[in-house]
């Protein structure tokens, strides 16, 4: 097995603290909730790519870290 490639549980782990939902994204971001839930379908109106979400059963959560990355990339 080639473990070069292997991917360390310590690199994919997440702070529980920058896992949000999509009031806590909407506050952060100063946004309405609908414009979150807005730019995060994949067919919405976000000119682009969509905003990442994680998907848990119905419910979405949002990485911090990958929104802030989304934001600095949609510009």
């Amino acid at each position: 097995m080639n473990t070069a490639n292997a991917l360390n549980p310590e690199d994919i782990a997440l702070n529980p603290e920058d896992i949000l939902t999509p009031g806590e994204l909407a506050a952060r971001l100063k946004v309405s909730v609908d414009w979150v839930y807005e730019k995060s379908r994949a067919r919405g109106r976000h000119g682009g790519k969509p905003l990442p979400c994680l998907r848990v059963g119905r419910y979405l959560r949002f990485c911090w870290p990958d929104v802030c990355a989304w934001m600095r990339n949609a510009g």
